[in-house]
């Protein structure tokens, strides 16, 4: 049986490994990567390819392993995918409410900016301050999503059910 590693801290690889008490050996098995390039991937050595990250993310339980990697490491993610912090289910939709109260007071100014086609000069701060507001709520949304990713992960909501309720609702 393979030997669990002493040093903590070493990436976020080897982090949720041990945080998920596998031994690279016992992570291998459940992510048909081998020991060696764990080994090297935890160590910096090499970075991981995006089936690697997947197949750790689904066998440690560590659904934002796939969004660390996309908004950290992989160069197009760097660019266009927003780093998603883990938060509690409360603090999700406090911020999600808050942020759809802010925006419907300033529904009424982006249609009059927006009703020509065109922004304005004098319409650029109004709407640069509508776009901050809706990355904001786009966000919040993302961090749900991790959320229930991660409660399904933990066995919490059983993926099945949900997404048969989420069909039925979609008919």
């Amino acid at each position: 049986m393979g030997r669990k590693s002493l040093n903590l801290g070493e990436n976020i690889y080897c982090d949720r490994r041990q945080k998920a008490e596998m031994t690279r050996q016992q992570a291998s098995e459940a992510t048909y990567i081998s020991e060696s390039r764990i080994e090297k991937i935890e160590s910096g050595k090499v970075e991981p390819h995006p089936d690697d990250v997947y197949a750790m993310s689904k066998a440690y339980k560590e659904p934002e392993l796939c969004n660390y990697y996309c908004s950290q490491v992989c160069r197009i993610g760097r660019e266009y995918v927003p780093k998603i912090k883990a938060k509690t289910l409360s603090e999700i939709v406090i911020e999600m409410l808050a942020s759809l109260n802010s925006l419907n007071k300033e529904k009424d100014r982006l249609i009059e900016i927006v009703a020509d086609g065109r922004i304005e000069d004098d319409e650029l701060h109004d709407f640069a301050s509508i776009k901050m507001q809706l990355e904001h709520l786009s966000l919040t949304v993302d961090s749900l999503q991790l959320w229930v990713n991660q409660t399904i992960a933990s066995g919490a909501i059983d993926k099945e059910k949900l997404d048969a309720v989420c069909r039925e609702m979609k008919r």
